[in-house]
């Protein structure tokens, strides 16, 4: 039987090894991938480091992967060929039954099926994943630009598209980095009067070019709110920085019946009372993801809008190296493994 090579970590917080594997035919429902590309997502460190209940080690983490399908399980949906490009992001497949399921809210599945815990993930050559976590790839989308949309493009996408704002509206994305870089590009695209949020007056050229309407720097002598109660109050901030204080800066800086749609994840408290919510109406939602047909409609709208993620791209050889600078901060802006 052939084999192929997967990057794993062997106990949790390990190192990455490349390992060879037996290939397996994928069963009832199922496609096996071949992968083009995997992106190496902040969120693998919980897989790495055992933060979820039930993970299994060896483990082979990956929840944005972008390949073609190379076979389809018995009673697969005739609507999947061999050769098809397909991405699975952080969707990756529900149970079907649970209530959130039965009301057709399948992001929020009781049981997800997480890429690198339910199944392998795709820091690999090959992956087998459920047809219900496919989502089709446009021709104009290559491997690895479609491979980051798969969960901080339609992370990003979805959160603002699922939001209270409308074309014209001020729209303010906290946070330039893996995923606001696209936040400010799709709220651009989106027809928003867009503001960035970030650290350093030094950051304002690049927003602009993110396609960015106005700049405000988080360090200045003006509050992050007090500067956009000037430009008339945020009707939505998509707070994509990981920073509980920065977060919390923005909120009096909503309009009336403003929303703080929340991506960035951190485990720190917001610093939020309930005064500042209840007089003017402000909402405050957690954002999770998307489902694979919400992954499709993110890269169809990046492919029409020619919007791509910024990234840096390793080979699968070099997995370890590509995790630790993702983990380091230092990669502009998604770092992307590709197998061939």
């Amino acid at each position: 039987m052939s084999t192929y090579r997967v990057g794993q970590v062997a106990a949790a917080g390990g190192p990455f090894e490349i390992v060879e594997r037996e290939v397996q035919r994928p069963g009832p429902g199922h496609v096996r991938i071949a992968v083009d590309a995997c992106g190496i997502c902040h969120s693998d460190s919980a897989f790495v480091n055992a933060m979820l209940p039930g993970l299994r080690y060896p483990l082979v983490p990956g929840h944005e992967i972008a390949g073609r399908i190379e076979e389809t399980g018995e009673g697969t949906y005739s609507g999947w060929q061999v050769g098809d490009r397909v991405a699975v992001g952080w969707f990756g497949g529900s149970c079907g039954h649970c209530t959130p399921c039965r009301q057709g809210d399948f992001v929020v599945c009781e049981n997800l099926k997480l890429p690198g815990g339910a199944y392998d993930g795709g820091y690999a050559e090959t992956v087998i994943a459920p047809a219900d976590a496919l989502a089709r790839i446009p021709d104009a989308l290559a491997a690895t630009d479609a491979a980051p949309l798969a969960c901080a493009g339609v992370t990003t996408y979805n959160g603002l598209r699922r939001s209270a704002a409308r074309p014209g509206d001020l729209v303010a994305v906290l946070g330039i980095g893996g995923l606001g870089h696209l936040g400010v590009k799709y709220a651009a695209a989106m027809g928003f009067e867009t503001v960035a949020i970030a650290r350093g007056a030094a950051k304002a050229d690049f927003a602009k070019q993110l396609g960015a309407h106005h700049y405000i720097d988080s360090t200045a002598d003006t509050t992050v709110a007090d500067a956009l109660q000037s430009l008339g109050g945020a009707k939505v901030v998509l707070a994509t920085a990981a920073n509980s204080d920065a977060i919390t800066a923005t909120v009096d800086g909503l309009s009336h019946r403003g929303e703080l749609v929340v991506i960035g994840v951190t485990p720190e408290p917001l610093g939020i009372n309930p005064v500042q919510l209840l007089i003017q109406g402000k909402i405050i939602r957690g954002h999770p993801s998307g489902t694979a047909q919400d992954v499709q409609d993110t890269m169809a709208f990046s492919a029409l809008h020619g919007i791509r993620p910024m990234t840096e791209i390793v080979p699968l050889d070099q997995v370890g190296e590509g995790y630790r600078k993702m983990m380091s901060g230092a990669a502009r802006f998604r770092m992307v493994l590709t197998t061939r």
